[in-house]
């Protein structure tokens, strides 16, 4: 459902939600190694995600990156939209074009139910409440 380079970004928030802080910047090679994303497709990521100020990011020897905001304020819908947009919340399955209410497809009424309530979980979850279950119950979430 997600890219690959959005399931990239995500897992790099909830890392730096984990062990940054605004005293500790961290930097590309070190998520880059823990989280085995290549590190010249890491850096893009996290450019993309400090230019729409999710991210702050810091250059120098002791720069880095950390959250511009509060990891309770980052939902994963903002993420998905920077890095994915929200087609894949609203494309066909089957059509090239969008199919909607008033010309369906053949699954368009099964899956539009679902796609909301995805959407709504997107909209709602926070790397706060992510970071959490990683804290409490480290085997169901692995980054």
């Amino acid at each position: 459902m997600l890219s690959n380079t959005c399931k990239y970004a995500i897992r790099a928030v909830i890392y730096l939600a984990l062990y940054s802080s605004n005293k500790k910047k961290i930097g590309i090679r070190e998520i880059s190694e823990d989280l085995g994303i290549p590190p010249p497709f890491l850096g893009k990521i996290l450019q993309m995600l400090a230019k729409h100020q999710i991210l702050d990011s810091h250059k120098g020897p002791h720069g880095g990156f950390s959250l511009k905001k509060p990891a309770i304020d980052i939902s994963l819908m903002e993420i998905v939209e920077i890095i994915d947009g929200t087609d894949v919340f609203d494309a066909c399955v089957i059509r090239t074009s969008r199919c909607s209410e008033e010309a369906p497809c053949s699954l368009h009424h099964r899956l539009a139910p679902l796609r909301k309530e995805i959407k709504a979980i997107f909209m709602t979850e926070t790397i706060a409440d992510l970071v959490t279950e990683f804290r409490t119950e480290k085997e169901k979430i692995r980054i």
